[in-house]
């Protein structure tokens, strides 16, 4: 883990290393004071000779400046490392998620993504800070002090030997109890994402079924429940501060009684007991700031541990070596396809499918909720393997292409349209991002959305907000189909596309298809007949597999499923009769 993470550190290596050399030089520094003191108090003070006086307090003087000196630059080389680190994390984060494919993005929610690339990061962030600063000041300042401690008075020093002990058997109790709950804290953090990323997404539905309370009190629930194990966990983390409290005391009142003992028995001189207390403050505050340093490590583990488990995610969709990077048409073939989003098969989600396109083809897909007709288009630009069986695009297995040329040439208008914030050239431009004005009103025209865009105030320039919010649902449809055809793709998918568009402007659009780009495949999933009985070939799916195949004329005479869906549509029923 510590090695998977350290890899993020990279150009900011020189200003982590520069830190704690700093640091070492302020520790040094500061654990000479108190023998000067004593030197000071002994050899001037007590004797009157100003000479030595001034001579070591101008030593004392130039070493607090420049103990001071090198805590700055510690602190700022500390910060500048620290905060470069964590920028490198997200990048590194965002980087891994950019390179998932569709089953490993399944496997972490998105909230979780997001509470790792936010929370996550920022706890190891000051976790990082505070050991190339702290975690070296603390440990070279217990040395340095317990060594001139012992080089002062061995025997009075023996005190810290006693006090140690306890200190570390008191840190590893609340250690042991307290990891366990920060880490099921961070995943209840991924639940309230979650809460607040759905509310905040499906609002309308909230305001319009007036849930407000309900959702106040899911997320007032899961609030309370972080709320719990914090405090639960910060309960345990507070008898830190007491055990050290304790131990400092206990030190400081040892170190009086028995110094008076040896000062009264000139065994000991005030300016030996001067330094001797100053070096028990430096030794109990080193570990006082080692207790913190835990504190932030017991509470950054979980972080780490989560962070490592995105970063050593694996991908489990890889171009092959010696890829193909040319796809040669639109040609399409499904042999003996099974698929299991599980990759386990007694749990297919579509069964033995034999399927053949050719390149410039018009094919229409059929079927009931859950027929698996999305899955059935997705493994097309292979955004999922096959379990069984091979796909083919221009007669080439797509396991044998480059991924990133092989989705160049299919363009995809998912279920789930989505726009970005920014104006509608920008969001067209996804599509091509060199695409000319021209381009970009020609595509539109085809997808039927140049009227509409042209009657904003801005046009082309509107801007969309985030989500698509300010446009309508077949307005949001028409730019994503724009979009798609920008890349001029040899094949293209439409996921029930059309579904929020009247019939006529789909109709348009299936007409633009079919003069504009006759050479591109076309795949179609609909819920309307009439989107898809003019393709050159309509599939029908049922429970993950092919049960009819042919034109329109030959499903009406064929297919009991067709015709029930035809003949429900035809006498009025609903759009999405038949296949809901």
């Amino acid at each position: 883990m510590i090695r998977r993470l350290s890899k993020s550190i990279r150009e900011y290596k020189r200003d982590s290393i520069l830190s704690p050399v700093f640091v070492t030089g302020e520790v040094v520094l500061e654990v000479l004071i108190p023998f000067l003191m004593s030197f000071l108090i002994d050899n001037g003070i007590n004797k009157g000779d100003m000479n030595v006086i001034l001579k070591l307090g101008v030593i004392l003087v130039v070493a607090a400046m420049l103990s001071l000196l090198c805590g700055a630059l510690a602190g700022r080389f500390a910060a500048r490392a620290s905060a470069g680190y964590a920028r490198n994390l997200r990048q590194d984060m965002f980087a891994r998620v950019q390179e998932f494919s569709f089953s490993n993005i399944d496997k972490f929610s998105t909230s979780s993504i997001v509470t790792r690339l936010t929370t996550d990061v920022t706890n190891i962030q000051n976790a990082y800070q505070m050991i190339i600063r702290t975690a070296v000041r603390s440990p070279i300042m217990l040395i340095f002090s317990l060594v001139m401690a012992f080089t002062v008075n061995a025997k009075l020093a023996l005190v810290f030997l006693a006090v140690i002990p306890v200190l570390g058997a008191g840190l590893f109790f609340i250690a042991a109890k307290a990891h366990p709950i920060f880490e099921r804290v961070f995943r209840r953090y991924d639940h309230l994402n979650n809460v607040v990323q759905e509310n905040v997404r499906g609002i309308r539905v909230v305001k319009s079924f007036v849930r407000e309370e309900h959702e106040k009190e899911k997320f007032d629930g899961v609030s309370e429940s972080i709320f719990r194990d914090f405090s639960k966990a910060e309960k345990l983390l507070a008898f830190n501060a007491p055990l050290m409290q304790f131990s400092m005391y206990a030190c400081m009142l040892l170190f009086s009684w028995f110094g008076a003992k040896l000062i009264v028995s000139s065994s000991m001189s005030e300016g030996q007991l001067v330094s001797l207390i100053s070096y028990s403050m430096q030794i109990l505050m080193s570990l006082m700031m080692l207790s913190m340093v835990f504190v932030m490590i017991i509470i950054s583990r979980a972080s780490a541990e989560r962070i490592t488990e995105l970063l050593e995610e694996e991908p489990n969709l890889h171009s092959p070596e010696n890829a193909i990077h040319t796809v040669k048409n639109g040609d399409v073939a499904f042999e003996d396809v099974s698929f299991s989003y599980a990759g386990d098969p007694d749990k297919l989600c579509l069964r033995d499918i034999n399927l053949t396109i050719r390149s410039g083809q018009t094919i229409g897909i059929l079927g009931g909720t859950g027929s698996s007709k999305s899955s059935l288009v997705q493994l097309i630009p292979r955004l999922y393997d096959v379990t069984k069986g091979t796909v083919k695009v221009g007669g080439v297995d797509v396991r044998c292409y480059d991924l990133e040329a092989l989705r160049e040439e299919v363009a995809m208008v998912l279920q789930k349209n989505v726009l970005f914030s920014g104006t509608i050239k920008e969001n067209l431009r996804w599509g091509n991002e060199s695409a000319t004005n021209e381009e970009l009103v020609r595509a539109c025209k085809l997808a039927q959305a140049d009227d509409f865009i042209r009657s904003f105030p801005d046009g082309y320039d509107t801007y969309i907000e985030q989500g698509g919010t300010n446009v309508s649902g077949g307005q949001k449809q028409r730019l994503c189909i724009a979009r798609a055809l920008l890349k001029k793709p040899k094949i293209l998918i439409l996921d029930d596309s059309t579904s929020a568009v009247d019939t006529h402007t789909d109709a348009l659009v299936r007409k633009a298809f079919l003069e504009e780009i006759p050479d591109t495949t076309k795949l179609i999933i609909a819920q309307r007949i009439s989107s898809i009985q003019d393709a050159d070939k309509i599939v029908i799916l049922d429970g993950g597999a092919i049960v009819a195949m042919g034109t329109h004329d030959e499903l009406l005479k064929n297919s009991a499923i067709y015709q029930e869906v035809y003949d429900s549509q035809q006498k009025g029923g609903t759009d999405d009769a038949g296949t809901k």
